[in-house]
C-alpha cells in the first residue's frame, strides 16, 4: 500500500493570522507509525507549499497513492473536503480518509460527503494502521476501532467501537519530520528551522471551550522528560533545527517535570529556543527562571477575561490577580509573552469585554491575541450555546477566533468585530509599544506588527478568494 498524508491549505485560522506556519504534529506521529511497520507512506503539505487545488492534484497523480489520509480542523473543514473532491476528481479509485478534531465530532455530516470513504475518530495512530493494514488484507473495517464509515451494501451508518486512549506515549515513534518541507515554516512571518513536540496528551482542567480534552480526555498523560529530551536532541542535530514550540495545553502544569526537563537540556548543553503555553496559576519566579536558563523565550498564557464572573462561567478556575502577578514575574525574568483573552461569550457587555481588553494593555505583554468567543464540536461550550439556539452561524470557516458566530447580552456580531478590530489597534499600534519592539526586536518584528495592523483593518477574517469555495450545503 502506498498512503499520503495530505495537510489541506489553511487560510482563515489564529495561526495564519499570527504568520505562524508549522508542521502537523499528527500527521507526523501517524506517518511515523506507519513507516515503523514497513509502509510506503508521504506527506504532502499544501497549507506551507501555499497549493491550489489543481496542484493538489498534479501531485496526488504524481505520488499514486492507495490511500489519502486529510487531516481537519472546524476552520479547515471546508478546504478538506474540497481537497477530498479534487483527489477523487482525478483518481477515482483512491480511498479517502478524514482525520482530526472536527471529523471525529462530526463524522456523520462529513460522511454526507461522496469523497470520503472513512473517518477516523480520536487519536489515530493505530487506528489508521490497523485501517491500512485491513484495507491491504481485503479484511473488515467493522473490526477496526476508531472508525465511521458507510456499509458498501446499504449504506447505512456504521460506528466501530471507540479505541481506547494510549497510554504509554513514550512507545510512539517520533514524529516523521524528514517527511515534510521544514524550510517552508515560520514563527511570526519569519522563516526559521522550528520544529514543534508535544509532551502530554489530556487535560485535568475543566475549561468549557476546550477542544483538546475533549479529544484526548481529561486524564493527563505524559511522556517522560528523558524521552522529550531525546527527541529535542534528534531534532537539533539531524534537522538542523534552532526554535521548538511545545504545543502541550499546559506544558507547565507539572513542575516537576520541567525542572528535570530543563536539568537535562542543560545536562546535555543543548543550546536552543523554545516556547510553550501555561497556565497563570502554575508559574513561580523560580520555575520561570528556571525555564529561561534553559532556552524558554515566549510563554502562551490564556488570559481569557478580566471579569471574574466570565473566567468562573468558562470553568477557567483562575483569578485575576494570579495573572497579574503571572505577567510580573515573567517580564521580571525576561521571558516574552503572548496574552491571549476570549471577548464575545454569550453573557459578555461591552463593559466586561472593555474591562478585559484594558486589562491586557496594564498587564504589558509581548504580543496580545483577541480571540472571539467560537463554539468548536465536541466541547461543553458548543454543546450549551447549541441547545440554547445561540449559534448564528453554520459556515465552519468562519470559526476561526477571528469571525463573530455569536451575539453577546447587548453586541451584535458587527459590533464584536468592530471590538476585537479596535482591541488589536489600540495594542499593537501604541507608540510606546511600537518604540520598545524597534529597541528591543528590531525592524523585522516591527514589519510584522504592521503586517498584523493590515490584515487587522482589511479583511482579517476572509482567506485568500481562491479557497473561498465553500458552501453551507457541505458543512463548511
Amino acid at each position: 500500500m502506498k498512503v499520503t498524508f495530505l495537510n489541506p491549505p489553511q487560510t482563515n485560522s489564529k495561526y495564519k493570522f499570527l504568520g505562524v506556519v508549522a508542521p502537523s504534529l499528527g500527521i507526523g506521529y501517524m506517518a511515523a507509525v506507519l513507516e515503523q511497520h514497513g509502509i510506503d507512506v508521504d506527506v504532502l503539505d499544501a497549507s506551507a507549499l501555499e497549493l491550489t487545488y489543481d496542484e493538489i492534484g498534479e501531485e496526488i497523480l504524481k505520488r499514486n497513492p492507495d490511500i489519502v489520509s486529510i487531516s481537519a480542523l472546524t476552520p479547515t473543514i471546508g478546504v478538506a473536503l474540497d481537497s477530498a473532491d479534487k483527489i477523487k476528481q482525478v483518481k477515482p479509485d483512491t480511498v479517502v480518509v478524514l482525520g482530526g478534531y472536527h471529523p471525529t465530532f462530526e463524522f456523520e455530516s462529513v460522511l454526507a460527503e461522496p469523497s470520503v470513504d472513512v473517518v477516523v475518530r480520536g487519536e489515530g495512530e493505530y487506528t489508521f494502521l490497523e485501517l491500512v493494514q485491513t484495507i491491504d488484507d481485503d479484511g473488515d473495517l467493522r473490526n477496526v476501532q476508531g472508525l465511521a464509515f458507510h456499509d458498501e451494501n446499504d449504506g447505512s451508518l456504521v460506528l466501530t467501537p471507540d479505541r481506547p486512549v494510549i497510554e504509554d506515549l513514550d512507545e510512539l515513534p517520533f514524529p516523521a519530520f524528514h517527511l515534510f518541507p521544514m524550510e517552508k515554516y515560520r514563527i511570526l512571518n519569519i522563516t526559521t528551522n522550528v520544529a514543534t513536540i508535544i509532551t502530554t496528551r489530556g487535560c485535568p482542567m475543566q475549561c468549557s471551550f476546550c477542544s483538546s480534552a475533549a479529544l484526548h480526555g481529561h486524564k493527563l498523560r505524559r511522556r517522560s522528560y528523558q524521552n522529550v529530551v531525546d527527541e529535542v536532541q534528534l531534532r537539533l542535530t539531524e534537522e538542523n533545527i534552532d526554535t521548538i514550540a511545545f504545543m502541550d495545553d499546559t506544558f507547565t502544569l507539572n513542575k516537576r517535570f520541567v525542572y528535570d526537563f530543563c536539568a537535562e537540556i542543560k545536562r546535555r548543553n543543548l543550546k536552543f529556543w523554545w516556547g510553550c503555553t501555561s497556565r497563570v496559576d502554575t508559574l513561580d519566579e523560580d520555575l520561570l527562571q528556571t525555564m529561561k536558563d534553559a532556552g524558554c523565550i515566549t510563554i502562551f498564557i490564556g488570559v481569557e477575561s478580566a471579569d471574574q464572573q466570565m473566567l468562573e462561567k468558562m470553568n477557567k478556575n483562575i483569578t485575576v490577580s494570579k495573572t497579574e502577578n503571572a505577567f510580573k514575574l515573567a517580564r521580571k525574568v525576561g521571558i516574552r509573552t503572548i496574552a491571549s483573552c476570549v471577548i464575545g461569550m454569550p453573557e459578555d457587555t461591552r463593559e466586561s469585554m472593555n474591562q478585559t481588553i484594558a486589562f491586557v494593555k496594564k498587564l504589558n505583554p509581548s504580543y496580545a491575541l483577541y480571540s472571539l468567543a467560537t463554539p468548536y464540536p465536541g466541547t461543553r461550550f458548543y454543546n450549551e450555546t447549541f441547545k440554547k439556539n445561540l449559534i448564528n452561524i453554520k459556515d465552519w470557516s468562519k470559526y476561526t477566533l477571528l469571525n463573530p458566530v455569536l451575539e453577546t447580552i447587548d453586541c451584535t456580531s458587527s459590533e464584536l468585530r468592530s471590538i476585537q478590530k479596535n482591541a488589536f489597534l489600540k495594542f499593537y499600534l501604541r507608540p510606546g509599544y511600537l518604540i520598545r519592539q524597534v529597541s528591543t526586536d528590531g525592524l523585522v518584528l516591527l514589519k510584522t506588527i504592521f503586517g498584523v495592523a493590515r490584515q487587522i483593518i482589511s479583511k482579517q477574517t476572509n482567506g485568500n478568494t481562491d479557497y473561498n469555495k465553500t458552501n453551507v450545503n457541505k458543512g463548511k
